[in-house]
Parts: C-alpha cells; sequence; structure tokens
C-alpha cells in the first residue's frame, strides 16, 4: 500500500466565550503513514464535512489547552492567547472542558464530571475540588440566577405571564411542552423553569422584568459581581447560549445565595407539579433522579444540559447532618453526574467515620 502522510488532518478551535476567562482547545492530529480502509474512509468524511465557522469571541484573556499526539505519546501544554475563535453549524463532538484537556485530570475519587467541588456550607471549607476556578458553559444552572433576581425584585408571582414566538429555541432548538399563547402564572412560570429546567417558562419570566430581557440580564450579571462570582458571565435567562458561563467556585456563592430563599428552595426540590396553561393540564417531573431518593436530603438543586457543557448538577443536602453543597460541571451523561455525587457522599461519610474513631481513640 502507497505510503503518504496527512500533516494537520483536522485542527479545531472551539471557544466558549467567557468573560473573563474565556476557554478553547487546540487539537492536532498525528502524523500517519499507511491507512487501513477505515481510516480512509474516516479522512474522507472530515474532509467532505460541513464546517461553518461563526463569529470569533470578544477578546479577552484566554486560557488554552495545547494538546499534540505523536505515535509514541501525547504532550500537552498550557497557553494564553488574545482571544478564542468559534465553530458552530454542527454539534461539538467533544465538550468545551473536553477541548480545554480538563478531562485529563484524575482525582482519586475517579469522577466522571471534569469540574467538581464539594463545600461546607457552614465553614466555607473547601472538601473536594477538582478544575474548581476554570468557567465553562453551565447551560441550565443559569435558570438558578434567573430564579434569584426574580425573586429579589419582588414581582408579583400571580401576574399572568404569556409565552410568545420571541420564548421559542432558535439556537438549539429543545423542546418545550410550552406552546406559544401558554399563559402561567409568575410563580409557575418559576417553578417549572427550576423543577424541570422549563425553557420557554425561563425565557417568558426574563422578558417580563422591567424593562425586558436586556434589562434582566444586566440584572444577573449585577447580582453575580454582587455576590463576588468573577469567573461568571450571563447573557440570557435559559442557559441555551454557551456564553454562560461560570467556575464551580463561583456556583457555590450561587447556590448560598439561592438557598436562602424558601420559595427557591421548595420549587428546585418539588418531584411533581402540574400546571393549567390553557388547553389541558401539563405534568411536570423533577429533572434530578435523586430528588425521590429517600435516602438523599436535598435542600436545593438545578441540573443543566447543552453540548458544549456536558451534563451538569448543583446541589445542597444534608450528609450527616452537615450541610454541603456540591457542584459537578461538565459529565458526560445524567447517571454520571449523580453517581459522582454518591461517591462523594460515601466519602465524606466515610470520612467523618474515620474522623470521629480517630477522637475516640485519641480521648481514651
Amino acid at each position: 500500500m502507497r505510503r503518504f502522510t496527512i500533516g494537520a488532518l483536522v485542527s479545531l478551535l472551539a471557544t466558549v466565550v467567557l468573560s473573563p476567562v474565556a476557554i478553547a482547545a487546540k487539537i492536532e492530529t498525528p502524523k500517519i503513514g499507511k491507512h487501513s480502509a477505515a481510516q480512509k474512509t474516516d479522512a474522507h468524511k472530515r474532509k467532505h464535512s460541513k464546517k461553518t465557522v461563526a463569529r470569533a469571541g470578544k477578546s479577552a484573556k484566554s486560557q488554552v489547552v495545547k494538546l499534540t499526539y505523536t505515535k509514541s505519546k501525547r504532550k500537552s501544554a498550557f497557553q494564553h492567547v488574545a482571544y478564542a475563535s468559534a465553530l458552530s453549524g454542527v454539534p461539538p463532538l467533544l465538550t468545551a472542558g473536553d477541548l480545554a484537556g480538563l478531562n485529563l485530570t484524575r482525582d482519586p475519587l475517579d469522577l466522571k464530571s471534569n469540574v467538581a467541588l464539594v463545600l461546607d456550607q457552614s465553614t466555607n471549607e473547601v472538601l473536594f475540588e477538582k478544575n474548581s476556578e476554570i468557567a465553562l458553559p453551565i447551560a441550565s444552572i443559569t435558570k438558578l440566577m434567573t430564579s434569584l433576581v426574580v425573586v429579589e425584585a419582588n414581582q408579583d408571582l400571580e401576574e399572568l405571564l404569556a409565552v410568545t414566538e420571541e420564548d421559542v429555541d432558535r439556537e438549539k432548538f429543545s423542546h418545550s411542552r410550552l406552546r406559544v399563547g401558554s399563559q402561567l402564572t409568575r410563580s409557575n412560570m418559576l417553578h417549572i423553569a427550576l423543577m424541570s429546567s422549563e425553557n420557554r417558562a425561563a425565557s417568558s419570566l426574563g422578558r417580563h422584568y422591567p424593562g425586558g430581557l436586556h434589562a434582566f440580564v444586566q440584572a444577573m450579571n449585577a447580582k453575580a459581581r454582587e455576590l463576588g462570582m468573577s469567573s461568571s458571565h450571563f447573557t440570557d435567562s435559559t442557559g441555551l447560549n454557551s456564553s454562560n458561563v461560570s467556575s464551580a467556585r463561583d456556583l457555590a456563592k450561587l447556590v448560598i445565595a439561592a438557598h436562602q430563599h424558601p420559595l427557591i428552595r421548595q420549587y428546585s426540590t418539588d418531584s411533581r407539579y402540574a400546571v393549567d396553561p390553557g388547553g389541558r393540564q401539563l405534568q411536570y417531573r423533577n429533572s434530578n433522579g435523586l430528588i425521590e431518593n429517600p435516602e438523599w436530603e436535598i435542600g436545593l438543586q438545578k441540573t443543566g444540559y447543552i453540548s458544549e457543557a456536558g451534563r451538569c448538577l448543583v446541589m445542597q443536602v444534608l450528609i450527616a447532618d452537615r450541610p454541603v453543597v456540591m457542584i459537578f460541571l461538565d459529565s458526560k451523561t445524567k447517571q454520571s453526574r449523580l453517581a459522582d455525587a454518591g461517591r462523594i457522599r460515601k466519602w465524606l461519610e466515610n470520612r467523618g467515620a474515620s474522623a470521629m474513631t480517630q477522637r475516640s481513640a485519641h480521648r481514651s
């Protein structure tokens, strides 16, 4: 078979417009000698696949992981660049965290999430962390900030809000059970946005803020600054835009602030809820499977997913009567983020039991 070399077959620059932190990665493929039939077919497909380059991200400090593959080994190095560009038109095969090399990070619990943080809510002591200061897309975790702005604005919870064409997702084309023309109270919109991540409900909440969606997003970012969320930036009320970014450290601050509001605690942790938007009643279930597990005592929670963010989960939980904040970003499946929470819980319980044994031995 004839030998030939394909240099730099695929070069991907993926950008998440992060403010103030942007993350991108350039992946270079190895030079290859002889090719199998399957490799030739894959190369042919890649060559003819449609790639549409979107607008470049805003100029900002960016953290880039450059991964270089050779026949014998893989090298990685962090670099800083002025800005990163974006790809659109086709769903990304890798999340922003993967493209930044975060999936190369190993941890003693073998978590499947690229980012994790566990915090003692009472003392702010960090109990466990993994890439906790890296800002990434957070998907529908954004709705936790949406709820905080709505509740603290003291808007009328019984006011009827209507779903319009403006609330239809033109970015991800996600499904919604709320049809255009549906009407629900602000309370019900907030309820299903938190509990079931209903995107049109979250969009409607933002639009019906004094000054409209633009003013609402400004209020979200102002609240983030007030909470000291220095690595966070919000661009919409749903989280569908991958420019909604935050770090695990910042999200812990958001969880603690949201947990102070009984309404947010209640709505985010209800297991089921029914609404009547006009026509027929809709039954909603919580997007977090742990809510109906009696072994878990969850005080607040929110899930999230878009392809750039992976599967995300934030929770406030009681473990051995200890209030703990858990943050998991960029997990691969719905179940893996829940499994990571289980690993952390077991680790904390074993750690607590070990500490009690040591104290007992010391007293004797």
